[in-house]
């Protein structure tokens, strides 16, 4: 029941993520979050997150920024680092992510998101069929909501791990 919520990667930042491979792989559209797995919540595009995108542009990479906050703050932030759009995207409704697969003119077989929150971001991208990159949040200062879903995240976290450690296990025997 809780595979539902599960990443298909954890990672500790996006500097984690190995674009290049993921390229190679045949990937070539990425659906971001922003707060908090780009940026801390509320924080404007910065050095670092104008120089991903520009990164991911010159490997060949189409990004979408998919958000559930207001215009002003998504466009400013897609504005600095030169990306298209999404914002009030309703996740985890899987409307705004195959909109942000429109946009970029890609499938679920060669699209990846990347976001920090297990409920909207994982679930929805999940239920939408593209693989998940989970990063943790950059900063502690949230919202309310959010803390309180970070409570709930820890234990579906638990088991992910879990389950992974058995995969592992399991993978191990098999070679044996």
């Amino acid at each position: 029941m809780l595979e539902r919520f599960y990443p298909g990667e954890l990672l500790d930042s996006t500097d984690q993520i190995e674009f290049e491979r993921l390229y190679d792989e045949g990937y070539r559209g990425i659906i971001f979050d922003i707060d908090n797995t780009l940026v801390p919540h509320g924080a404007p595009a910065d050095e670092r997150a104008c120089a991903l995108f520009a990164r991911l542009g010159k490997m060949g990479f189409s990004c979408v920024l998919l958000s559930n906050n207001k215009e002003p703050r998504v466009k400013l932030f897609a504005d600095t680092v030169g990306a298209c759009y999404i914002h009030k995207a309703g996740k985890p409704k899987g409307a705004g992510y195959e909109r942000a697969m429109t946009l970029m003119g890609t499938d679920r077989r060669n699209t990846l998101f990347v976001g920090d929150q297990i409920f909207t971001d994982v679930y929805g991208a999940n239920r939408a069929g593209i693989r998940t990159i989970l990063v943790r949040p950059i900063h502690p200062k949230e919202e309310i909501q959010i803390v309180l879903k970070r409570y709930l995240e820890r234990i579906v976290l638990y088991f992910y791990r879990r389950s992974q450690k058995k995969e592992k296990r399991r993978e191990e025997d098999r070679k044996r």
